[in-house]
């Protein structure tokens, strides 16, 4: 019998939660504050690094007010939530000031990755829970329709156990200017989400296998362009990530083969899905086919019609939201989040050291 679906993102009741905004960048203009608009969630001030662009974003979504930084942005009571996308290396010291000077602020949402390393997380985390701030961290592949809908059809039991996950990214992405000082690119910006994935499908795995190569196309020095990892669990199950950001030379004249498939086995049951992003700006919904041996060996294919960018973005802010209102932790919180950082470090000290790392380990240190 086909499963009763509910891929819509979480939403407070009330929606009177005065949200500030720290950064202009193209997430915050583009997916942010349109799915914040479209849900109803009210921003009531926005700060950038540069004014100008700050003023340019607030005018075209209707954002009343415009401050010179963060501080003066956090002198207005009615920011309860601040929601932070600035580069990595830049969200400490944000973050640090809200909790120095929000003296208003109950909720903070934090762009992934939470800080530079899993060391910068567990301090941003700490440093929160020491101001009485909740810490939610902006994983918002989690909220796609596809990637929620079979998280709905594993906790059903219609898949059985799962035996084997995999997530195949094949996409070209436009790297912004900030990610050329880092040092990496792919497993801490991309292969992060799918990390978070897997930990949303089937929980903590005990240990990592990861190798890494350049990416021919990719200019700045890097080690991590192409990532594939394995994913190992206590109960057998194995998961496993490929993400190249190369895909062939499809940008220099080859025929292109370009998106993000998922697939999940299970021993009653074996889901397959698409993600839609690769094709941003064009609107291409994500999609779910499963079938079980309950069912017979027909796909069933629901589709839904909303896309992961920008739809997808009103999940985390919404379940912040919807956290402070219940007064519970939020399931992204930043607690949570340092056990993908662990998952993101091992991958990186797997690569390094050409052996398995438990992340249990790292989070123990």
């Amino acid at each position: 019998m086909p499963v009763e679906f509910a891929v819509d993102p979480p939403l407070p009741s009330v929606r009177n939660v005065g949200i500030g905004c720290v950064g202009a960048g193209f997430i915050m203009a583009d997916c942010h504050l349109v799915a914040y608009g479209q849900a109803g969630l009210p921003v009531v001030a926005i700060t950038s690094r540069t004014r100008e662009t700050a003023e340019q974003v607030a005018e075209r979504h209707g954002i009343e007010r415009v401050t010179a930084d963060v501080r003066e942005m956090l002198t207005d009571d009615r920011v309860q939530v601040v929601d932070v996308a600035v580069p990595p290396d830049a969200q400490a010291k944000v973050i640090h000031e809200i909790c120095e000077h929000g003296r208003h602020v109950r909720g903070v949402l934090a762009q992934k990755p939470l800080g530079i390393d899993l060391a910068e997380a567990r301090e941003l985390v700490e440093r929160c829970e020491r101001a009485g701030i909740v810490l939610a961290v902006n994983q918002n592949m989690r909220y796609d329709q596809s990637v929620r809908a079979c998280r709905q059809l594993l906790e059903s039991g219609v898949l059985g156990e799962p035996v084997l996950g995999t997530i195949e990214m094949r996409a070209i992405p436009h790297w912004m200017p900030w990610q050329s000082r880092q040092g990496w690119v792919t497993l801490r910006i991309l292969s992060i989400h799918h990390l978070d994935t897997f930990r949303y499908w089937f929980g903590d795995p005990e240990r990592v296998f990861a190798s890494v190569r350049p990416d021919p196309r990719t200019e700045f020095p890097h080690e991590d362009g192409i990532a594939l990892y394995v994913l190992e669990y206590e109960s057998g199950l194995r998961a496993s990530g490929w993400d190249d950001v190369w895909t062939g030379p499809s940008r220099e004249g080859a025929a292109a083969d370009i998106g993000i498939r998922w697939r999940v086995e299970g021993t009653r049951g074996t889901a397959r899905g698409t993600i839609g992003w690769p094709s941003y700006p064009e609107r291409v919904p994500s999609t779910l086919d499963y079938t079980t041996i309950d069912d017979g060996p027909d796909w069933i294919r629901p589709r839904w019609d909303s896309v992961w960018f920008p739809d997808a973005f009103a999940g985390p802010m919404g379940e912040l939201l919807c956290a402070l209102e219940e007064g519970r932790p939020p399931a992204n919180s930043g607690r949570d989040n340092l056990r993908t950082m662990a998952l993101v470090d091992a991958g990186y000290t797997s690569a390094a050291s050409h052996r398995v790392v438990e992340p249990a380990a790292l989070l123990a240190d």
